[in-house]
């Protein structure tokens, strides 16, 4: 099972600054790999600066998919976790699922405390195992719609947890495979 990080940049403007072009681009998604190295106390510190990456923030919901607060639209199954977002391939239906489809919570550091699951349209229960696995790896697992789930997951994110969301679209469709390389 592979997982991509799914990431784009968006030009927006270029400008002239002191002889020099400037161009002002975008990240739709804020991507942080690692913790900035200090080798010592600055004279200025950022007390409101934070150093966890910022969260993935649902927009809205819809037959045609899932789109974030960026504008970025996710036509099939994604899964949030630390700030950034990964296509994930799943069958379409929810029974199907299972630990295969889970291993990037294994490399995962820190892993998150909960995974919202959403299963589409309506609460779908995925196999005892899926769960199970979760739960020995010490993430609980709450399912719901993908509806409630986005508005779960936001408010979660909002506050500050370690939360991590699994989504599948409301209407099933998979990645095409020709996307993905």
């Amino acid at each position: 099972m592979s997982f991509r990080l799914l990431l784009r940049l968006r030009p927006r403007s270029v400008a002239l600054q002191n002889g020099r072009i400037a161009t002002n681009t975008r990240l739709a998604r804020t991507i942080h790999t690692t913790l900035p190295v200090r080798s010592g106390p600055t004279s200025l510190t950022n007390i409101l600066a934070s150093e966890t990456p910022l969260a993935v923030q649902v927009a809205s919901v819809s037959e045609q998919g899932i789109y974030l607060e960026d504008g970025l639209h996710l036509p099939a199954a994604c899964i949030f976790i630390d700030g950034k977002v990964f296509l994930w391939d799943v069958p379409k239906s929810v029974t199907q699922w299972g630990r295969e489809h889970l291993t990037l919570f294994e490399v995962v550091v820190p892993r998150p405390e909960i995974l919202i699951l959403g299963t589409g349209v309506e609460l779908a229960h995925p196999p005892p195992s899926f769960r199970s696995y979760l739960t020995d790896l010490g993430i609980q697992v709450d399912v719901m719609s993908t509806r409630n789930a986005c508005s779960t997951y936001n408010l979660l994110a909002e506050e500050g947890r370690r939360v991590a969301a699994a989504l599948a679209p409301l209407s099933p469709r998979r990645w095409p495979k020709s996307h993905l390389r």
